[in-house]
């Protein structure tokens, strides 16, 4: 009998002989913008804390509170015996937050999008989807069993081509876009996007997890920074990224979070967040509520690092928020340069297939409010020596 296996073996040493390879680095400390990373310390830009709030004391204190009160874990799902007064008072806090009519807390960003699509839309439906859309909202698109449409990256005028074509086949469409996208740090047209499901009847949906504490009034995200508040159905949101926790959530019209209360899988069938994690949520809302000073800084840090990096010679692609991406292309390249930064104190992760596509291989480097000038100073130093050193500069 043959080893059933094998194959996966074959496809593992494939990945190494391709540069393909995710080696996966443990931390032994708290997030900030320095790290110990196996055995190393080293320069932080690869965490998505955007404020520098996940080892923020106010986030601890208020998490220990929680599990003093009400243990360390929910025991249930949210319907059955899960749903705590912490739950209950994240979403209301949520909600006035993002200015929306309601709000329901899931698991993480990615059991967010997973719930939201196949409760909205599914078998003789159409989903029309940017074709850079993260995974979660493909892998919910899929779920769903509606014909899905890929439009071509932000790309309205494209998208009214398809819309006009192939709207009038569907009873009910949904339109979903990231807000921020999460490789390449650019923005989603959202006001042509939201002009278009009016004009097309179609729901919408943005996936701000890298919107969120990142742009609109205070962090309050991509529907804000463009006061769309009341035009967008659905707001999918995270609180593993600025708000320095874990957990996801949808924010919008309140007949809308009443329905995913009675049909959105992940909140029926798998347990609630946590006691801790959802107190250190209520927290970070506090924290944005009170100031735009972490805001301020995480931009004020973001126009300083891409300045520099462009004024070096690198290539960072068309970001237009924190997000900074030094585009390598090449796979090799681009997992040596990453190795050879973190040889060096600079800890940034390359980026490349299936993540992104084969020949668009990059270094992602992620600025926040935790990074002082020094911080950067350093690094870009060290990220300069190392470009020359493998070709990427002169």
């Amino acid at each position: 009998m043959g080893d059933r296996l094998a194959w996966i073996e074959d496809a593992l040493r494939e990945l190494h002989e391709k540069n393909l390879y995710v080696t996966i680095r443990t931390i032994t400390s708290p997030q900030g913008p320095w790290l110990e990373v196996d055995g190393r310390r080293v320069l932080n830009f690869c965490s998505n804390n955007y404020l520098g709030l996940a080892n923020d004391v106010r986030l601890v204190q208020a998490a220990k509170e929680a599990c003093e009160r009400f243990g360390a874990g929910p025991a249930a799902v949210r319907t059955i015996a899960g749903t705590i007064a912490l739950h209950n008072e994240l979403e209301a806090r949520l909600a006035r937050f993002k200015e929306a009519e309601a709000a329901l807390v899931f698991q993480s960003g990615f059991c967010a999008n997973l719930g939201a699509i196949p409760a909205l839309v599914g078998t003789g439906d159409a989903i029309f989807s940017d074709e850079l859309n993260h995974a979660s909202i493909i892998d919910g698109c899929r779920l769903s069993r509606a014909d899905i449409v890929r439009y071509p990256h932000n790309d309205p005028a494209a998208l009214r081509s398809l819309l006009s074509e192939r709207r009038s086949h569907y009873q009910r469409a949904l339109l979903v876009t990231d807000g921020v996208f999460s490789m390449d740090g650019d923005i989603a047209p959202l006001p042509e996007l939201v002009a278009l499901a009016d004009e097309f009847d179609c729901m919408i949906m943005v996936d701000d997890a890298h919107g969120e504490g990142v742009l609109g009034e205070g962090g309050r995200g991509i529907v804000h920074h463009f006061g769309l508040q009341g035009r967008v159905d659905i707001e999918i949101g995270t609180m593993s990224k600025a708000f320095g926790v874990v957990g996801g959530y949808v924010a919008g019209k309140a007949v809308i979070i009443e329905w995913l209360r009675q049909r959105a899988r992940p909140f029926l069938f798998s347990s609630a967040m946590t006691p801790a994690d959802t107190a250190a949520c209520l927290a970070a809302i506090s924290i944005l509520e009170e100031s735009t000073e972490l805001v301020n800084k995480l931009w004020k840090n973001t126009y300083y690092f891409k300045d520099q990096m462009q004024l070096l010679g690198f290539d960072i692609g068309k970001s237009t928020t924190p997000i900074t991406p030094l585009m390598l292309k090449d796979e090799m390249l681009t997992q040596r340069f990453s190795q050879r930064l973190f040889e060096e104190g600079v800890f940034a992760t390359a980026i490349s297939y299936p993540t992104v596509p084969l020949g668009k291989a990059r270094i992602r480097f992620m600025l926040s409010a935790a990074h002082e000038r020094e911080h950067m100073d350093e690094a870009l130093t060290i990220i300069a020596r190392v470009g020359r050193e493998l070709g990427a500069i002169r």
